[in-house]
């Protein structure tokens, strides 16, 4: 895969004590792309060491800001369509950085001016953490539901048909992780026979059942994710091919000895406008 450096900015920060690399794969995202690079160059410059974008479909490479990039960015073309665990996997297999980060295009930083990747690899520096993640909420604050059950059939017929929310944790969605590189590299990062869905639940239960601990950061981002899956017959045919290789698997069997973790409380709503007091007469 052949690889487009964009330079750095001069003022690029170096020697940190504490480095991150984060890969984002673009399927056609260019306007999130920009969007998300630019937040990050923003509020993330401290946290962030380097960028690798991988577009796995033509579209037009990000535009620097008028100072350039507090990062290094590096940005690499597919030769041809690969899926979601190829393509990080690829991005991140030289790294050197002390910890590794997966981001989706359609995550977006909320407006509370924080830097969320910050929380996150202080959350993963601690001892016996194998992953960080944020909490995730929609444009309104309203909390998402990253965080999941193990998807047995028995979980699936709760949540897709009775419409419960998830009684138990067990795994997160790959929207947003942060790893210790170490961690990574013994993992072998995500799982690439799954081409598409269930590789972010094989690689939370096969961390698990190493004994590395998933954690929630003091960190929230938010994320639409489309579920194309319930909308399309491509998706959805990768969906049920993907589950079914999950079911069949040793590490399936293996994590439902494994205990539940905590779920997040919803975060408060926002408190309603006070209406203003009566004219006096």
């Amino acid at each position: 895969m052949p690889s487009l450096p964009v330079t750095p900015s001069p003022a690029a920060p170096t020697g940190r004590a504490t480095t991150l690399v984060v890969s984002i794969v673009s399927h056609g995202h260019a306007q999130l792309v920009q969007a998300l690079l630019h937040a990050l160059a923003q509020r993330c410059a401290g946290s962030v060491t380097r960028v690798v974008l991988t577009l796995n479909a033509p579209e037009p490479p990000p535009q620097a800001p008028a100072h350039g990039w507090p990062f290094a960015l590096e940005v690499r073309h597919s030769a041809r369509p690969l899926g979601f665990g190829s393509n990080h996997n690829q991005a991140l297999a030289h790294a050197a950085e002390a910890f590794v980060c997966v981001l989706n295009p359609d995550v977006a930083l909320c407006p509370d001016g924080a830097d969320p990747l910050a929380a996150l690899v202080s959350a993963a520096h601690a001892p016996g953490v194998g992953c960080a993640y944020p909490l995730q909420v929609d444009a309104q604050g309203r909390l998402q539901d990253s965080e999941r059950a193990l998807p047995t059939l028995a979980a699936l017929w709760q949540r897709r048909v009775r419409g419960r929310g998830e009684q138990r944790l067990d795994w997160v969605n790959g929207a947003c992780l942060v790893l210790p590189r170490p961690v990574w590299q013994a993992l072998g990062g995500f799982d690439t026979r799954y081409f598409m869905y269930c590789e972010d639940v094989d690689l939370c239960l096969r961390l698990r059942l190493q004994g590395w601990q998933l954690v929630r950061a003091a960190a929230q981002v938010q994320h639409q994710g489309s579920r194309a899956s319930r909308r399309a017959w491509q998706p959805l045919a990768w969906h049920i091919h993907s589950l079914l290789r999950l079911w069949a698997s040793p590490v399936f069997w293996r994590a439902r000895t494994l205990s539940p973790l905590p779920l997040a409380p919803a975060p408060a709503a926002p408190a309603p406008a006070t209406a203003p007091p009566p004219a006096a007469p």
